[in-house]
């Protein structure tokens, strides 16, 4: 295996970052074990300022090397055991860049049942094989001198006939698994080929199938779909494969294929005896073996690189949805639409909390529009409501419209309604969360209660929800469900940690995603809380079950408690810092009140050149920012938006309007 030291070394060749920014990064991630939120915000100095994205690239890199490093091992190993290991052969997998480098240098060895070419061998037919690739004899020559010596082999091979299909055996087996051939013919089907997409027979029988009509005689090149803006097309492409309903190869250069064989092993500068039974096995090995091996190679790779773009894409929509203005601590009506069996209508508090909840049937078959215009009004009134959340589902605009044209609060614009995104509140609204949050509600007053919430909280809310169910990218069920679970949690876990989290407020599937705590401890934590009241102060952390002192390093910056003993706990400022900022207090006859009352106070903490040289330039820029915040929350607040209500359809539009 490589060592540390070779692997950074290594790194440092692919990143374009420096030596010691990559040896501080992986010992942070490695050998302290640290997360690579604490290690963005808390440890800049040791990393030179690198963002989450540039330290998961140098993580994601290490670990891409280390697995090609144990693959490598493995090969190495396996070799060994079979004896068969030599030093040119120790030379070649030592010196392979690539996993697929590696896997071509491995490829003969894999196969766990004898091929033809291995019988052949056994039975000593190997010489015939080197004859017609290497002598100037024809066939018919090695036949009258050689015919007696390579008959009567074993059952296999009887006969001299018998024993030359051996030998073309043998030389297509060697053909197949020449690297060097194998990786220009590679190359040249990534520059050169396309992506041929046809409908199967029988694909009219299957469902769907027209959904896939633009891919019934399709043909791209490869160097276009590789683009990630156009991947999309090839997992299309599949999905189709897998129902049955479309054919996709990839096209075969067989002229290149069989040239490259051929200027390897027998070029035309070559007198050899044999030719047309070399070009016989050139064909057979590039048709049977190597274009078929390509075909996957790259219908794989066409895959890899196809995941990764929908899974960006996936990523910058869930951190867009996740960070979206919010409204904060307000009363909220939620409202999830329905026609025949009615909206369900609920009220939560400043804090989320369910206050009363519900159902009013506006439309038909009941069309009660009188009564459902007195329950909304009077819910608003009592309970001193500004704005509704409506979900944009079924009839969400249809729900809209209503509350517009009869609730007098929303026609005076005294409330504000607004259309909610409410993908994945069906998906909470019957997860074990919302069952123990609400064992006796229905699920649609629980998906209610939810679309109510991420109005309030969209981050708070959604977090509770799978991932990849909020609807946000294409083809989820298509990608690596491994990758895309990890990448969208990776999102959901930099998000949670850019905006903070209140201590003393936060569900257990919000304080999850904080750095160094995961679900178990985020539930220690709620019972802790539950049982004892509100947090007090960070350190009380330290009281919860099972909580570490590494734990506390790697979360408690993100941790944030109001009205607490200290105010330094409302913000980002991490407390291992404290004892800093309390020796500089100290010392200039200051209270830590004044920090956040007197702007002179702090422009003397951000001059202080002893205290700039103790703890780094930008972790003191930092502690400044964080208590100069007016908010800690970096998110911007909710701004209604006011729609014209006179567009209802594309008629309604006139030149100039916009």
């Amino acid at each position: 295996m490589l060592d540390h030291v070779t692997a950074i070394e290594k790194l440092n060749t692919l990143l374009p970052f420096t030596k010691i920014q990559i040896t501080k990064v992986l010992h942070l991630l490695i050998e302290e074990d640290c997360t690579v939120p604490f290690v963005a915000r808390y440890r800049k100095e040791a990393t030179g300022n690198l963002d989450e994205v540039q330290i998961r690239e140098i993580q994601d890199e290490y670990e891409g090397l280390m697995a090609k490093e144990k693959r490598r091992a493995y090969i190495i190993e396996a070799i060994e055991k079979m004896e068969q290991m030599t030093p040119e052969l120790k030379q070649q997998l030592t010196a392979a860049k690539t996993l697929t480098e590696l896997e071509d240098i491995y490829a003969p060895y894999k196969s766990k049942k004898k091929t033809k070419a291995m019988m052949a061998k056994e039975a000593g037919i190997g010489p015939l094989a080197d004859m017609i690739l290497e002598g100037t004899e024809t066939l018919q020559e090695i036949e009258t001198q050689f015919g007696e010596k390579f008959s009567n082999l074993g059952d296999k091979f009887k006969t001299f006939a018998d024993a030359l299909k051996g030998a073309e055996d043998i030389l297509v087996e060697k053909f197949s698994h020449t690297p060097e051939i194998k990786d220009s013919i590679r190359q040249q089907t990534w520059s050169s080929s396309s992506i041929i997409a046809s409908k199967r027979k029988g694909a009219d029988e299957v469902k769907d199938a027209q959904k896939f009509r633009d891919f019934f005689e399709y043909n791209e090149k490869l160097t276009d779909i590789k683009d990630p803006k156009n991947t999309h097309r090839y997992l299309a492409m599949r999905r189709g494969m897998n129902l049955k309903i479309l054919k996709v190869e990839i096209d075969a250069q067989d002229e290149f294929g069989i040239a490259a064989i051929e200027s390897h092993f027998f070029p035309a500068s070559k007198n050899l005896g044999c030719r047309d039974i070399l070009q016989k096995c050139a064909k057979r090995s590039f048709d049977n073996f190597i274009h078929p091996s390509i075909d996957l190679e790259v219908k794989s790779e066409l895959k890899k690189i196809a995941d990764e773009a929908a899974i960006g894409v996936f990523g910058t929509n869930l951190k867009n949805l996740l960070l979206q203005p919010y409204l904060g601590a307000k009363r909220v009506m939620g409202i999830d639409p329905g026609v025949r069996t009615g909206c369900k209508v609920v009220i939560i508090d400043d804090s989320g909390k369910l206050v009363a909840d519900d159902v009013i049937y506006p439309f038909e078959p009941r069309n009660d529009i009188q009564g459902s215009k007195v329950k909304i009004e009077q819910g608003l009134k009592h309970f001193d409501i500004k704005f509704i959340a409506i979900g944009n589902g079924t009839n969400g605009r249809e729900t809209l419209d209503f509350l517009r044209a009869h609730v007098d609060q929303v026609k005076s614009g005294e409330v504000k309604a607004v259309m909610i995104n409410e993908a994945g509140a069906s998906i909470y609204s019957a997860s074990p969360i919302a069952r123990e949050e609400f064992p006796d509600k229905d699920v649609t007053v629980r998906g209610s209660v939810s679309i109510a919430r991420r109005f309030q909280d969209p981050l708070a809310e959604l977090v509770k929800i799978d991932p990849k169910s909020i609807g946000v990218g294409q083809y989820q069920h298509d990608v690596n469900q491994v990758r895309l679970k990890k990448s969208l949690e990776g999102v959901v876990e930099s998000c949670v940690n850019f905006v903070g989290v209140d201590l003393n407020t936060a569900s257990a599937p919000l304080l999850s995603y904080v750095s160094g705590i995961g679900p178990t401890l985020a539930k220690n934590v709620v019972k802790f809380r539950e049982g004892n009241g509100k947090f007090k102060n960070r350190q009380q952390l330290l009281e919860v079950s099972r909580f570490s002192k590494k734990a506390f390093e790697q979360c408690a910056g993100f941790l944030r408690i109001y009205n607490g003993e200290n105010p330094l706990d409302s913000t980002f400022v991490h407390p291992e810092r404290y004892q800093s900022i309390t020796k500089w207090l100290e010392k200039n006859n200051y209270a830590v009140e004044n920090l956040f009352q007197e702007s002179n106070t702090l422009n003397e903490l951000k001059a202080d050149q002893g205290l700039l040289e103790e703890i780094g330039e930008l972790t003191l820029k930092d502690i400044i920012d964080s208590i100069k915040a007016p908010s800690q929350d970096p998110r911007t607040e909710f701004t209604p938006i006011e729609f014209n209500h006179k567009v209802t359809s594309i008629k309604d539009l006139q030149e100039g309007s916009w």
